[in-house]
């Protein structure tokens, strides 16, 4: 699991960040999926630092979470 998809799935998942976003139902939760492989764009990311541009350390412990897990 990469990082942005860790994210995502912090915060709720493609559906509740695509409705975050504001992106439509339909394509927006397509979109955030795609994300979990491809990334966040970084435009996205500078356009929402309050989602996207959490403390590394957090993440980072998040990381671990999930690999001792899988």
């Amino acid at each position: 699991m990469n990082a942005d998809e860790l994210l995502i799935k912090r915060l709720g998942g493609p559906a509740k960040v695509a409705a975050m976003l504001g992106y439509d139902k339909a394509r927006g939760v397509q979109r955030v999926h795609n994300w979990c492989s491809r990334g966040i764009p970084a435009r996205v990311k500078v356009a929402r630092p309050d989602l996207f541009m959490q403390p590394t350390v957090a993440l980072a412990a998040d990381q671990q979470e999930a690999r001792h897990a899988a």
